[in-house]
């Protein structure tokens, strides 16, 4: 798979088909964060792969879906993600620009595993402190954001749109607008 096929091909996914994911496409993963950029090359970010079932539906408790969808977008039994990975922050080693390195990880472990087949939804929306007491992350970490994961389930499309930010599923598949290219370019000045 090419850069832009996993581009354009990559959308959120919240329906998963119930394989365990093998631990070395994890691993791989986590590798493609470890390998994004970090800000002055300070790399603070470090990842609880969760992939442990008890664990799994644990996790799953804590995570709000898919607000415009609601509840619909939560997925149901036999749909729930096989694995989470959670973005981790390093407080010692935390800069200004952090928050810029939790995005380019974020993406670079969703357009891998777009590779695999395997859809994503990165979620910031959890009850953090009953995470943090699940995991037993250290006080000397903060907990970011958590980024389910599963075989795919369902199928997910963008199509341009400068009229609405919400999407929908429509006849089985997800339809995400994003803004048309036109309008959101502009070369040499505004």
């Amino acid at each position: 798979m090419n850069i832009t096929d996993a581009i354009t091909q990559r959308r959120t996914i919240r329906k998963y088909k119930q394989h365990k994911i093998p631990k070395d496409i994890l691993k791989n993963l986590v590798n493609a964060a470890r390998l994004a950029p970090s800000a002055t090359n300070k790399q603070p970010l470090e990842y609880v792969v969760v992939d442990n079932k008890q664990l799994v539906d644990s996790i799953f408790e804590q995570v709000s879906w898919a607000s415009y969808i609601a509840p619909r977008g939560t997925p149901s039994e036999g749909e729930k993600p096989t694995a989470f990975i959670l973005i981790l922050i390093k407080k010692e080693l935390k800069a200004s620009y952090t928050y810029h390195d939790i995005g380019a990880a974020a993406e670079n472990i969703m357009l891998q595993a777009e590779e695999y087949d395997i859809g994503c939804c990165w979620i910031g929306s959890l009850n953090k402190k009953k995470v943090r007491e699940i995991l037993n992350v250290p006080p000397e970490y903060e907990l970011d954001t958590i980024i389910a994961i599963g075989y795919k389930d369902e199928e997910s499309e963008y199509y341009d749109s400068d009229e609405t930010v919400k999407y929908d599923k429509i006849n089985g598949k997800y339809k995400v607008p994003k803004r048309k290219l036109e309008t959101i370019t502009h070369f040499n000045a505004f």
